[in-house]
């Protein structure tokens, strides 16, 4: 098997070296990672992921200052795969909502990330996730399994309408509970994000950065 090539973009937001580290325990000897916000580098490989922590708007900032969200707009137009991670997910949504202030996303998902309603916010902790049948990312996984959540903010509905031709393959979505129920997982194509942290969830999350590992051409 070749050696695939994984770059982790740098765009000043998310636990970079973390990544990099359970990424690369994962894939073993078939993937090289590297953490980067060179365009070409990260236009390149054959997987990227986008991490992110903390704030939409400044996690946005961030994205644009490399051009991040045109490199993931590139990718997705050719097929390329990206996996987003906690905040590097919820960028990949419409727009953001935080403290009264909207922030535009990459737009690459209709639907808008805003606060969740629970009684305890942050969700902070181990939660387990309700994926559905035919999901290449959580193949394999016990569904009784715990993820590791640390979000003040989810996309806590769907917003994609089924394609009414017919032809595109509508996308996989993963939910979860916190208070209420919001988007845990979207698998769509080249495109796959966790809002959970798979880097900080043991064996499982190593058991799914596996799974999409696996899925690189």
């Amino acid at each position: 098997m070749a050696v695939r090539r994984v770059a982790v973009l740098d765009y000043g937001s998310g636990n970079l070296r973390s990544a990099e580290r359970a990424l690369a325990r994962a894939a073993g000897s078939r993937a090289e990672v590297t953490v980067t916000s060179d365009w070409d580098t990260a236009l390149g490989a054959d997987g990227l992921v986008v991490p992110g922590v903390g704030a939409f708007a400044a996690c946005m900032a961030g994205l644009r200052a490399v051009r991040g969200e045109q490199v993931i707009g590139r990718r997705l137009a050719g097929g390329r795969p990206v996996l987003g991670i906690c905040v590097g997910m919820q960028i990949l949504f419409t727009k953001g909502i935080e403290h009264g202030v909207t922030t535009e996303g990459c737009d690459e998902w209709p639907g808008t990330v805003d606060r969740l309603e629970a009684p305890v916010v942050p969700h902070m902790g181990w939660s387990t996730v309700d994926a559905p049948s035919g999901s290449d990312l959580f193949a394999g996984i016990d569904p009784g399994t715990r993820f590791y959540f640390v979000h003040s903010y989810a996309a806590r509905r769907w917003e994609l309408e089924p394609d009414p031709t017919g032809h595109l393959k509508p996308p996989l979505v993963t939910w979860a509970e916190h208070g209420d129920r919001f988007v845990a997982a979207v698998e769509n194509g080249p495109l796959c994000a966790t809002q959970f942290h798979p880097e900080k969830s043991g064996d499982a999350g190593a058991a799914l950065l596996r799974n999409w590992l696996t899925t690189l051409a």
